[in-house]
């Protein structure tokens, strides 16, 4: 997708070649021939990538550079001298990409698509941001045809009242809120949503809590209890690592699907519920069904209706993106005096990093942020837990001595991995061909 371009160069030549060549690739293309001029320039148009040339008349392109990364823009610097001290210096600052002229203009449009994409991530996050209701329709699972797919299905299960629906999924990537979803979209909204997690509990007392009890009914019984699915009848129940369930309980929870009705721990009346029954699990059912702990005729009757939840590492970039705009809405109902958004450099480092405990991690990472952060403006790389702070990205202003080489080879090694080793798509995305790439591999030593 293109986007907006503001060209920064004195030499006029350059500005017209350059932006007749991103003209032609689809860009809105911006023209100045001073430093001056552009930055009153971008504070009219708001491109989304600045390319800056360094050695301008009067205020020189260092010191635009500055003033650009204190209005959060996106720079490409381009110079004519392989500076290194300058190179390093610039990458500090916050240039995007520091590359020597004459440009390759493949390398150029490459570097400048990478840059607009993350510009344009940050300002849909901005302007989510800023809503002050939590997100909680179906618009929150993300924007990609993958989860708007998904979402069309909790739709149409939340208007089938009466299907039982089987959550598949890691443990921590939001199953509960879907099961949630499904109640408050569905026409039983306003009865009861009860929840109960089936791992960890003895057979009695899990009975006891979905079934209730009569009086004596075991040692601690003193009086009688009514359970869940009661307390739930006419709204949802939601069973949580269902694949946990007592062998012993497993026939009871299936005559309560197939005919509504149960009877209490120690009871002998049959009681009649209308409930909406939500299972979850992250267990391969299939495969208990197989191993003899879990009945076929139970994973049968939960599975009417499957839906899978994907990994937050296995996401697209704009459904993690939703993904967190939901979290730090949340959040903010919560903790109110939160900074209300988060700087570039985080929301870059939250999109990349691979989530192991997936929607779960994300919810703990960004409320300790929130705390941390209490009376400040927008969340900061600070505010993070170590593994994050200690990521390579945009905004660490610690001084690391780099030489152009080593810079090289780190944008190499990380194009590599993006790409993982496929050498055909990274000398593309890095606009030399694949003779070159694999000269500099070898040049280099990069391994994997």
């Amino acid at each position: 997708m293109a986007g907006s371009v503001l060209l920064i160069d004195d030499d006029v030549d350059v500005l017209r070649s350059i932006g007749n060549y991103f003209e032609r690739l689809g860009y809105e293309v911006t023209r100045e021939l001073s430093g001056e001029a552009g930055l009153a320039t971008f504070d009219r148009l708001r491109p989304e990538v600045v390319i800056l040339d360094l050695a301008l008349p009067g205020m020189d392109g260092m010191e635009v550079l500055e003033h650009l990364r204190q209005r959060d823009a996106s720079v490409i610097l381009l110079t004519g001298q392989t500076d290194v001290a300058t190179a390093v210096r610039a990458m500090q600052l916050g240039a995007e990409n520091f590359l020597s002229k004459p440009v390759d203009m493949e390398h150029l449009a490459a570097a400048t698509a990478r840059v607009a994409d993350k510009a344009r991530l940050r300002r849909i996050n901005e302007a989510l941001l800023v809503q002050s209701a939590p997100g909680h329709g179906l618009d929150s699972l993300g924007a990609s045809s993958g989860m708007q797919d998904f979402a069309h299905q909790v739709a149409l299960l939340a208007q089938s009242e009466r299907t039982t629906v089987l959550l598949n999924g890691e443990s921590g990537t939001g199953k509960g809120w879907v099961a949630r979803m499904i109640h408050d979209l569905s026409p039983r909204a306003k009865a009861p949503f009860v929840e109960v997690n089936c791992a960890g509990l003895n057979a009695t007392f899990l009975d006891s809590e979905l079934f209730g009890h009569e009086k004596g009914a075991f040692t601690d019984a003193k009086d009688r209890k009514q359970g869940l699915f009661e307390i739930a009848d006419h709204g949802t129940i939601f069973l949580d690592e269902i694949g946990d369930l007592a062998p012993e309980l497993q026939p009871k929870l299936l005559k309560v699907l197939e005919t509504k009705t149960f009877r209490r721990l120690g009871g002998t009346r049959e009681i009649t519920v209308d409930v909406r029954l939500v299972a979850a699990t992250n267990k391969n059912l299939q495969a208990e069904v197989e191993a003899g702990t879990f009945r076929e005729d139970l994973y049968y009757r939960l599975s009417v209706m499957p839906l899978t939840l994907p990994a937050v590492r296995d996401r697209s970039r704009e459904d993690r993106l939703a993904l967190i705009t939901r979290l730090m809405g949340d959040l903010q109902a919560e903790l109110p005096d939160g900074p209300p958004a988060l700087s570039s450099e985080v929301l870059e480092r939250l999109l990349t990093y691979p989530w192991p405990g997936n929607v779960r991690e994300m919810r703990n990472v960004l409320e300790r942020a929130l705390i941390l952060g209490r009376g400040q403006p927008v969340v900061s790389v600070e505010h993070l837990p170590g593994e994050f702070r200690a990521r390579p990205g945009l905004g660490d202003r610690r001084h690391t001595p780099l030489s152009l080489e080593d810079l090289e080879r780190q944008h190499i090694e990380r194009t590599l991995k993006h790409h993982t080793g496929n050498r055909t798509r990274a000398a593309i995305e890095l606009g030399i061909s694949r003779a070159t790439l694999i000269n500099k591999i070898k040049r280099y030593n990069i391994t994997g």
